[in-house]
C-alpha cells in the first residue's frame, strides 16, 4: 500500500486553512478550446462558460446593462511586459452563454507621467441625455498619490474620451494610496449621482460616499460603510444596487480571506445587516460585482490562474471570468445558483461510466449510481474530459462527519492531485491542489455544515482550467484546476458510507 493512500485512511485531522493589486508578467494567454471529441466520442461543438479575453485574461470586471445587454467591461489582463497595464476591454452577452470580445475599449496613459498609465476598476452608467460615463481609477507607482478616480464619456461604449481636468483625488479625510474602484449610480430620492469609493479612513479599510448633479464635480458626503469584519481590510469593488424591494451593497476583502461579501438593507443608505451567509463562494472566485435586468440578478467576478501555471501553486491575479446567477429567499439573502440559461444550453446528456474503481465501489448503470461503504479510501475513475461540461449529481446516504468528493487528475493509487471534498468533520467544503489530503491545507474552503442535510444536489462546470460547483440552492465553489481537462476525474470516499446517485454529463 502506498504512503499516500495509508495516509488517506489514517482519520480525519484538522484542516488549517490575494485585492486587486496592480501587477504584470509576461506569461502567454490562455487558449480557448474549439471542437472537441465529448466523453462518449461524438463531436460537439464546445461552449464558452468561462470567458477569457481577446487581450489575455481577465480582471476585475464591471457589468453594467443596458438596452437588452449586459456590457461586462473589464481590466484585460494582457501580460505583455509593457509599461502601461490594466486596459478596459468590453464583453457583451445578453445571457451569460455566448459572448461578443470587443477588446480594448478605454486604453492606459501613453506617458509614465499619465495618473492613469496603468486603470483600476471602476463603473458605467448612462445620463439622462443618453451619454455614457465610465468612473475609473488612475493608478500610477511613481505618483503621490498612486490613486484618482477618473472619468471619460461615450457615445456607444466602445469610442470613449477621456476629460482629465474631472479627476478626483482623495481629500485629507481619506488615503492618498488607496482611493479606486468607483460604483456610480443615481439615488431618484435625492435628485443627484452618487459614487461609492473603496479607500482608507483611520488605518481601516471604509467605503466614502460623493454626490454630484453633472457626474463632474463631486462632494465628500463622508464614510458610507466601514469595514465589520473584524479586520482592518480595503473594501474593493463595492457595488450598490435595488433588487426586488431590497438594497445589497457587495464588496471584496483585500485580506485575509479574499472572499466576495454581501450585505442588506431596505434603503440605499441603510443600515446594512451581515446575512447568516455573507458569502456566495470561496478565494477562487474575486472582486465580483453585481448587475441586474430588474428580473434577474448576477454577481460577474473572476478565477485567478496559478503562478507558473501549476496547479500545485497559489494563485495569480487575473484569469477566467465568472458569473453566478443569484436567487433571492423570501427573507431577502442572496445564494449563488448554476445560470438557468446555461443549464438548458449544455442539455446533451452523456451517461458516465466508470473505467475503475477500488475498494468496495458499486456502479449501478441503469440509474448511473455510484456507492461506497465506507471502507478505508474508495474511489470510482471516469475517462478524460475535454472541453465544456455540465455535471451532476445527487449526493445521499452520507455519514453526516464523513469525508468524499470529486477527484481529478488521479495517480497510479487511484488517488486524486486535485481534490474537492465535503468535509462533515470540519463543517466545511474544501479544495486540496494536492493528493496528500490528510496533511495539506486546504487552498480554499468555505463553511458549509451537512449534518442537517439529507441530500446535497450538485452541478458542477468544468471547462477552460476552472471547476465551478454549486450546491443544494446555498453556495458556489470555484477552482482553478489546470489538469481537470484532459486528466481522468472521478468521485471518492475516505472511510465514509455515501452515494452518488444519477451522475451524468451534459455538453
Amino acid at each position: 500500500m502506498g504512503r499516500t493512500k495509508a495516509l488517506l485512511m489514517i482519520g480525519i485531522i484538522t484542516f488549517l486553512s490575494i485585492g486587486c493589486s496592480y501587477q504584470k508578467e509576461e506569461v502567454e494567454p490562455a487558449e480557448e478550446i474549439a471542437e472537441e471529441e465529448n466523453y462518449l466520442g461524438e463531436s460537439f461543438e464546445d461552449h464558452v462558460i468561462f470567458p477569457v479575453s481577446v487581450e489575455g485574461l481577465v480582471g476585475d470586471t464591471m457589468p453594467f446593462y443596458d438596452n437588452g445587454e449586459y456590457n461586462i467591461f473589464y481590466l484585460a489582463d494582457q501580460r505583455d511586459g509593457k509599461q502601461g497595464y490594466h486596459p478596459w476591454g468590453l464583453i457583451k452577452t445578453a445571457d451569460f452563454t455566448t459572448y461578443d470580445d470587443k477588446g480594448v475599449v478605454i486604453n492606459y496613459g501613453e506617458t509614465v507621467e499619465d495618473q492613469d498609465i496603468a486603470l483600476g476598476t471602476g463603473s458605467v452608467i448612462k445620463d439622462k441625455d443618453g451619454t455614457y460615463h465610465a468612473f475609473y481609477t488612475g493608478h500610477n507607482d511613481m505618483y503621490e498619490p498612486k490613486e484618482a478616480v477618473m472619468h471619460a464619456v461615450s457615445t456607444d461604449m466602445e469610442n470613449w474620451e477621456k476629460i482629465p481636468e474631472d479627476t478626483l483625488y482623495a481629500n485629507e479625510n481619506y488615503s492618498q494610496n488607496d482611493f479606486r474602484d468607483p460604483y456610480v449610480f443615481y439615488v431618484e430620492d435625492e435628485n443627484c449621482y452618487s459614487m461609492l469609493v473603496a479607500t482608507r479612513k483611520n488605518n481601516i479599510g471604509v467605503i466614502a460616499r460623493y454626490t454630484s448633479e453633472d457626474l463632474k464635480t463631486w462632494e465628500d458626503k463622508g464614510v458610507f460603510f466601514e469595514n465589520d469584519m473584524g479586520t482592518d481590510s480595503n473594501l474593493e469593488c463595492p457595488t450598490l444596487l435595488s433588487y426586488k424591494g431590497k438594497w445589497y451593497l457587495s464588496f471584496s476583502d483585500q485580506w485575509p480571506h479574499r472572499l466576495v461579501h454581501y450585505r442588506i438593507a431596505d434603503s440605499f443608505a441603510g443600515p446594512f445587516e451581515i446575512p447568516e451567509q455573507d458569502i456566495f463562494d470561496c478565494n477562487g472566485f474575486y472582486a465580483g460585482r453585481m448587475e441586474t435586468d430588474g428580473e434577474k440578478l448576477f454577481i460577474v467576478g473572476w478565477n485567478g490562474t496559478k503562478k507558473k501555471h501549476t496547479d500545485s501553486e497559489d494563485y495569480d491575479w487575473g484569469g477566467n471570468m465568472v458569473t453566478h446567477q443569484l436567487y433571492q429567499r423570501e427573507d431577502g439573502s442572496l445564494f449563488p445558483v448554476l445560470n438557468e440559461d446555461l443549464e438548458k444550453l449544455l442539455s446533451n446528456e452523456l451517461t458516465l461510466r466508470p473505467e475503475k474503481m477500488t475498494g468496495s465501489a458499486e456502479y449501478t448503470e441503469t440509474e448511473g449510481n455510484i456507492s461506497f461503504a465506507g471502507e478505508q479510501y474508495e474511489m470510482a475513475g471516469f475517462k478524460e474530459l475535454m472541453g465544456s461540461y455540465l455535471v451532476k449529481t445527487t449526493i445521499r446516504d452520507f455519514d453526516k462527519e464523513g469525508m468524499f468528493g470529486f477527484c481529478f487528475d488521479t495517480n497510479e493509487e487511484s488517488v486524486g492531485r486535485l481534490n474537492i471534498v465535503f468535509n462533515g468533520a470540519n463543517k466545511r467544503i474544501e479544495f486540496y491542489n494536492g493528493s496528500n489530503i490528510m496533511e495539506r491545507t486546504a487552498q480554499s474552503y468555505v463553511d458549509y455544515d451537512i449534518s442537517d442535510k439529507d441530500e446535497l444536489d450538485v452541478s458542477m462546470l468544468i471547462a477552460d482550467g476552472v471547476v465551478c460547483m454549486y450546491v443544494n440552492y446555498e453556495i458556489a465553489f470555484t477552482t482553478r484546476m489546470y489538469m481537470s481537462q484532459g486528466s481522468d476525474f472521478g468521485v471518492f470516499s475516505v472511510n465514509s458510507k455515501v452515494s452518488f446517485d444519477g451522475l451524468r454529463a451534459y455538453k
